[in-house]
């Protein structure tokens, strides 16, 4: 089966195949979560977990710090598990009933989603953090695989083989994952620029410089990319015509990326503050505080927002208001950002644990 979910728009509810739910990273799905989820299951990894959590063909797959890649059936239970030589802190990619993911050894693999085993593996310089995107190839039958690594290049390969297609030369690490309009990839890196790349040649289009580290991940509505940098600055940029359209300082430091429904745009900081802004003018609609500094990413459900922080919570929040609807106390620290279907959420914890909540 084919991810399901378009460049552009929300994921599907039936699956969240990647990070932020689709390839412009909007991070928003139609599925509607009430006031009061329940905790159906937790399950114990080898290890902590700061990678998050992805869905495909109805199971679950999340990676540790102690290099494993579990695939957990939606009732919790272990199916495989594949090993790696370090550290997955980048969330998995589920397309074509394949799983790719990174570690920080600086390796892509390609695996069976329904078997675990290992179909190829292709080699970077430096350590991978983001998780891949992926693209459609210029016969439109295949699909490319697009990632950064900390050795400055953001790579493309086959989907299919792991041959590789082109490089992208950066000035530094590169730590977010690409955004894609299947036309350009959208991203930043510790050299201060946002890179817009054409995604079949590897050839720059153009550079909007930053000035500061931007560790987060941009994400697309439209020729619009919002994101934050380390700084505490968010920014709205056109890339059609390659304008900042306008910037709005005084967060603390954005890791996580953004997440856009409509005209509101929704972001935490690790200055323990989850962010609304409008879309247009870039005005502060509300902001809400947790106890922790937040490093994972927002995801918007219809009207509300599910938010983690370090202060070991989950935040039910509503989209428009930003007052607190929900929270669940797991008590470790979570970096993971929620995955969310039908009828269930799963975030993963710095406790090693994989938790799904669900309701009817």
């Amino acid at each position: 089966m084919a991810v399901s979910c378009s460049f552009s728009g929300r994921a599907q509810p039936d699956s969240w195949p990647s990070y932020r739910g689709n390839p412009a990273l909007t991070g928003t799905t139609h599925v509607a979560i009430p006031d009061n989820p329940a905790l159906l299951w937790s399950f114990q990894t080898d290890d902590i977990i700061k990678s998050s959590p992805v869905f495909g063909d109805g199971n679950i797959f999340i990676g540790t710090n102690g290099g494993s890649l579990y695939c957990l059936s939606s009732e919790g239970k272990e199916v495989w598990r594949f090993t790696t030589e370090t550290s997955i802190e980048a969330p998995p990619l589920f397309l074509d009933r394949t799983v790719f993911v990174g570690s920080l050894e600086g390796i892509m693999f390609a695996l069976d989603a329904k078997t675990g085993t290992e179909k190829w593996r292709y080699v970077t310089e430096g350590q991978i953090s983001g998780a891949a995107n992926w693209t459609h190839a210029t016969n439109k039958q295949s699909k490319n695989l697009i990632f950064g690594s900390y050795d400055y290049y953001l790579h493309c390969v086959d989907a299919l083989t792991g041959n590789p297609l082109w490089k992208y030369e950066t000035d530094n690490y590169i730590n977010g994952t690409p955004a894609t309009n299947g036309k350009e990839a959208v991203f930043g890196g510790c050299d201060g620029m946002l890179h817009l790349v054409d995604v079949v040649s590897g050839k720059i289009s153009d550079t909007v410089e930053i000035g500061t580290y931007i560790a987060s991940s941009a994400c697309l509505m439209g020729s619009m990319a919002y994101f934050g940098n380390y700084d505490g600055v968010f920014y709205k940029v056109d890339i059609s015509n390659k304008k900042m359209l306008w910037k709005i300082s005084g967060a603390g430091p954005f890791l996580g990326s953004p997440a856009i429904s409509e005209n509101i745009v929704v972001i935490g900081s690790q200055n323990k503050k989850v962010y609304a802004y409008d879309g247009d003018t870039g005005k502060i609609l509300w902001e809400f505080a947790t106890l922790g500094k937040i490093e994972s990413s927002p995801v918007i459900a219809k009207n509300r927002v599910v938010i983690t922080s370090k202060d070991g919570r989950i935040y039910l929040l509503d989209l428009s208001t930003g007052q607190k609807l929900w929270s669940y106390e797991i008590g470790s620290p979570i970096s993971s950002t929620p995955a969310i279907i039908d009828n269930m959420m799963v975030v993963s914890a710095e406790d090693g644990r994989v938790y799904a909540f669900g309701w009817k």
